[in-house]
């Protein structure tokens, strides 16, 4: 499988699960044969995927939705849809379709800029689960965490495209979560 594997590698904070140690696999691709061989292995715990992935594998923006879909009857776990809408209101109302997808297992994929963290806040209020991405910095984790996504996913991987080391920056992440209550559990992704 050529697909990254990204793991989730701190405690999931503000839960009572916090003092066990977890480590969650969770599939970064659009691939539906990648997906099926990894979910016959029963080690992954879901799948994030962007229009950019999907576009890799043939796909179009115009069955996005529907590749979704068939996501989520291969994985029954969190399936992270990047909403590629750029303004608050946008994102709300793309996320709000993502999710409508499959309300069982799709979480909201947003960027973490300023709009995506108003449109957080928003999907939050609505019992949307997002997974806040391209998220580079300690401050940039803790406003997505207190925007209320459910997921942080640091980009370790555009680290390592400029040569550093994305490992400090994750684990300076993951230690700072750990020391605050969100009000709502809060799992980093990485």
């Amino acid at each position: 499988i050529k697909a990254n594997i990204q793991t989730e590698v701190s405690p999931i904070v503000g839960s009572e699960k916090q003092s066990e140690d977890m480590v969650k696999f969770f599939l970064d691709t659009a691939d539906l044969k990648e997906i099926e061989e990894a979910n016959s292995w029963g080690a992954i715990a879901g799948v994030t995927t962007n229009p950019t992935l999907y576009s890799r594998v043939g796909g179009k923006l115009s069955d996005f939705h529907e590749h979704i879909k068939a996501i989520c009857d291969i994985v029954q776990g969190p399936v992270s849809a990047e909403s590629v809408a750029m303004t608050r209101d946008e994102i709300f109302a793309d996320g709000k379709k993502l999710h409508a997808i499959d309300p069982e297992h799709v979480v909201v994929k947003v960027p973490t800029m300023i709009e995506g963290l108003a449109a957080t806040k928003m999907l939050a209020a609505e019992g949307i689960p997002v997974n806040m991405t391209l998220c580079f910095t300690v401050p940039q984790a803790i406003l997505a965490a207190r925007s209320g996504a459910r997921y942080i996913s640091p980009f370790v991987g555009r680290f390592d495209d400029i040569s550093e080391d994305g490992i400090p920056q994750l684990v300076n992440v993951v230690e700072a979560m750990a020391n605050y209550d969100f009000g709502h559990e809060c799992e980093v992704i990485a």
